[in-house]
């Protein structure tokens, strides 16, 4: 089982203190909007590498008008064993991340603490740009593969400095050479985790029992199929240099990946489906995920849904319910009445929040039957 058994946010948008303590079960968070709901999901998505549900930066997470820095602490657990873990922001700066008083990397909070989640800004992620699909993608597989985080930093990293060649017209084909052997190498590894990751999902899609439709998942490249070899990428990055001088950035690579989803029950293309539709297949992949996770790494992972119950009638909302009791998961959602949780009952415990002059109060219930 993992869980947050403690959580403390001091300075963080708008809590200025909030200690609050939990046991395994769900946690139903409720109160009116602008309240502070939803900054105690990102604290939470905080606790996993990469930027947190909201992508702001530090600076934009501490609490106006101090301007202190932030602070957040957990007792998280993982099959019996307790890690104190503290992650700081002193006045904007970059985060900090302390596990049992120790400094550790992005990449070992990864190994300890697994995070996925659902916010409404992801309703439109069928309809809009890939560029948001393959945000949704790398999420999944960053929680599979905890090291998926730094080849597509490296990537980002070696792909910028390659695009500065580009625009600067330089035709001479040994400053790219190393570049390109870097891109080549951890696209691979990229493209890799993104397939093993769909596959987990499809599996753990198709031999659910659940209320939820399965997507049928696929990748595609804007420019052809996506090189599977080091050597058959790096020949593509050298042949595509004149064509990518000319629009001035790389057109080959896992940045030109976009994810094809399809309601498997009917054959119909995800961006072609109802809104309805579109966010059940969304959910449907997020309880895969949590049970593929579990299958994994033998424990469910902590899952966020902010304002999810919302968007569902009472059947579905039912089953969503009963499914994350099923999976044993500590799922943190948010509504803004208490009502959308009564199926919850006392197999959930809840929070009150509430708003005074922009500061943030929790108040704590034993269920959600108050």
């Amino acid at each position: 089982m993992l869980h947050l058994s403690t959580l403390v946010l001091s300075h963080f948008r708008s809590h200025k203190l909030a200690r609050l303590t939990f046991d395994q079960r769900p946690v139903a968070i409720y109160g009116n909007n602008g309240s502070g709901k939803t900054n105690i999901l990102e604290a939470v998505s905080l606790f996993s590498p990469g930027r947190g549900m909201r992508r702001a930066s530090a600076l934009d997470m501490t609490r106006r008008p101090e301007s202190l820095g932030w602070q957040l602490q957990s007792d998280l657990v993982r099959n019996e064993r307790i890690h104190q873990t503290k992650i700081t922001s002193d006045k904007g700066a970059a985060r900090r991340v302390l596990i049992d008083d120790k400094p550790v990397s992005q990449l070992a909070l990864g190994e300890i603490s697994r995070v996925i989640w659902l916010v409404p800004a992801m309703d439109r992620l069928w309809i809009e740009g890939a560029e948001g699909r393959r945000r949704f993608l790398d999420r999944i597989t960053l929680s599979f593969f905890p090291s998926h985080a730094e080849a597509s930093l490296n990537y980002e990293k070696a792909m910028r400095e390659r695009n500065k060649l580009l625009k600067e017209q330089i035709r001479d084909a040994h400053w790219y050479r190393a570049i390109e052997l870097q891109m080549a190498q951890t696209s691979i590894e990229i493209h890799t985790a993104r397939m093993r990751a769909l596959d987990l999902i499809q599996n753990a899609q198709d031999t659910a029992t659940t209320e939820f439709p399965a997507a049928q998942l696929t990748l595609e490249q804007s420019e052809g199929d996506m090189p599977t070899l080091v050597d058959d990428l790096k020949s593509a990055l050298e042949e595509s240099r004149f064509r990518d001088m000319a629009a001035g950035r790389t057109l080959v690579g896992p940045h030109r990946t976009d994810m094809i989803g399809v309601f498997q029950r009917k054959g119909v293309l995800a961006k072609d489906c109802s809104t309805g539709e579109q966010k059940a297949l969304l959910i449907s992949m997020i309880l895969a995920n949590a049970r593929a996770l579990k299958d994994q790494i033998g424990a469910a992972p902590l899952v966020l849904l902010d304002e999810v119950s919302a968007h569902l009638d009472n059947q579905r909302r039912a089953a969503l319910y009963q499914e994350i009791c099923d999976l044993g998961a500590q799922a943190w959602m948010t509504g803004t009445e208490i009502d959308v949780f009564h199926e919850l009952g006392d197999r959930a415990q809840a929070i009150h929040v509430t708003d005074a002059d922009g500061l943030s109060h929790c108040t704590q219930h034993e269920s959600c039957l108050i």
